[in-house]
């Protein structure tokens, strides 16, 4: 199958909803809640309609899913995931990590993902097959074996008052274990940071599948293993995902289980 319309189109419109974003993130945004720590801002509404608008006028054909609400889906092969703003927290405080994200699904396996970093205009994308690249250099993975020297990431769900099911437990049991842990509040950028070895592995609880499904096939195209936190299949409709170089990943698993008894 050939997917270069579909990824030339998928870049042209994450940086062009990118612009906008870096062009705004010092503009007083409309703030409304999601929930008592989740937010969303007129500017995620704004990214959304303008990537849906174009992906839509260039394939009309195909379903669509995304964070703001957006459900187009009427059975077709191919489906769109689309985060217009990863990051959102982060955007409304001004803080200037966030990306957006999108990936092409079809047949329900992800076969394109594209990643795009507005403030360092990185474009992080991903062909099933065919290897990962970050502004059109293939990347891959660390080649750190040890957890002990690795750098790895994390966050935290927006539950994290209600539940106790909250990734504190395995927070705990990391920052003994590993050189340091960041939590930087992307988790699509977090999956890209392994993939392009800045991190060596990366974990986290009750995301979505426009969180992950972007970023995940980029970390196994650049070499990277991914699953849940059970060393089973990955699901992006599930509730946990676990990203490493492939080197430390029976550590972590052997860290997350320590949570789970």
């Amino acid at each position: 199958m050939n997917v270069d319309k579909y990824l030339k189109e998928a870049e042209g419109i994450a940086k062009k909803a990118g612009k906008m974003l870096r062009e705004n993130i010092n503009t007083s945004a409309e703030i409304f809640f999601k929930g008592a720590v989740d937010l969303v801002t007129d500017f995620d509404n704004r990214a959304q309609r303008m990537i849906f608008d174009h992906l839509s006028a260039c394939f009309p054909d195909h379903d669509f899913i995304g964070e703001e609400g957006l459900s187009k889906n009427r059975g077709e092969e191919f489906r769109w995931i689309i985060d217009p703003l990863d990051g959102t927290t982060n955007y409304a405080h001004g803080f200037p990590i966030f990306c957006v994200s999108i990936a092409l699904e079809w047949k329900e396996e992800i076969v394109l993902g594209v990643v795009y970093d507005p403030m360092r205009r990185e474009m992080f994308s991903a062909v099933k097959e065919e290897g990962a690249f970050l502004n059109g250099k293939k990347i891959q993975v660390s080649s750190i074996g040890d957890l002990d020297k690795s750098l790895v990431a994390t966050g935290f769900p927006y539950d994290l008052r209600e539940s106790k099911v909250n990734n504190i437990d395995h927070f705990n049991n990391f920052v003994v274990r590993v050189q340091a842990i960041r939590r930087c509040g992307s988790a699509a950028m977090d999956l890209c940071y392994v993939a392009c070895s800045r991190f060596d592995g990366f974990w986290e609880l009750k995301l979505k599948p426009w969180d992950v499904a972007a970023g995940a096939l980029i970390v196994k195209e650049a070499g990277g293993k991914i699953s849940d936190f059970k060393n089973g299949e990955l699901s992006i409709f599930g509730n946990e995902i676990l990203a490493t170089n492939g080197l430390i990943y029976t550590q972590m698993v052997e860290v997350l289980q320590l949570g789970q008894k």
